[in-house]
């Protein structure tokens, strides 16, 4: 479908589907690298995962593929936060990991640690389901708000949010978005891959703002954080 060379990794069906695909978002911010550069940056790290010696290997194959995941939710919530201190990069390392773990429902649904197994799953696993991502953000705010965490923590149910999407919209132009009940959607473009991308974290900021949840989290850190 996309004119680009074969990539293989663990798709939202479970299924090891040949894609060629690149990784990109866009950026716009002082302490981060512009836009071009940043898309320019990101596309590396899928085509690494097309070289012979990745394709070769399940397992170095479905890493690869993984960590690249990791790599967009990082950069994404790099994006929403910025990098001033220290303590800036376990925020932007949790979104890393957030980005990554879905892919763990893949081996629950199997019900082994077989990659093969898991590669070759008969449907998509839960959390690959679009639908799931704002219904667990919202539900974690809620939870936040019982407990009384809704300031020190009021960035979890967005970095949650940004993250999941960011490997769901990945996923997307290999395998289309899983809308359940509603079913799955054709594969997404490319072009539409990137735009989602490196418009989301601005658009997250932007609600984050009229939230009320920027000022909260300029708070946090000490320093005003802008859009």
């Amino acid at each position: 479908m996309l004119p680009y060379p074969a990539l293989t990794g663990l798709g939202v069906d479970g299924s090891a589907s040949p894609r060629g695909e690149k990784g990109a978002a866009g950026g716009g911010r002082t302490s981060v690298p512009g836009t071009t550069d940043d898309t320019k940056d990101n596309a590396q790290s899928d085509r690494l995962l097309q070289f012979s010696f990745i394709q070769q290997n399940d397992w170095l194959r479905a890493f690869s593929d993984n960590a690249v995941h990791g790599i967009l939710g990082m950069w994404s919530w790099a994006i929403v936060i910025g990098l001033r201190k220290k303590s800036d990069f376990t925020e932007v390392t949790l979104a890393g990991f957030l980005a990554s773990v879905i892919d763990v429902d893949h081996f629950f649904l199997a019900g082994s640690l077989s990659l093969k197994a898991a590669l070759t799953l008969p449907e998509r696993p839960l959390l690959h389901c679009s639908t799931v991502i704002p219904v667990v953000a919202l539900t974690l705010k809620f939870i936040m708000h019982l407990l009384r965490l809704k300031d020190s923590w009021c960035f979890l149910p967005w970095m949650l949010f940004i993250s999941w999407t960011s490997h769901h919209i990945r996923d997307g132009i290999r395998h289309g978005l899983w809308i359940c009940p509603f079913g799955k959607t054709p594969p997404l473009p490319y072009w539409l891959y990137v735009a989602i991308t490196a418009s989301l974290p601005h658009l997250c900021s932007f609600i984050m703002y009229l939230t009320g949840t920027r000022e909260l989290m300029s708070i946090k850190h000490g320093i005003r954080i802008d859009v």
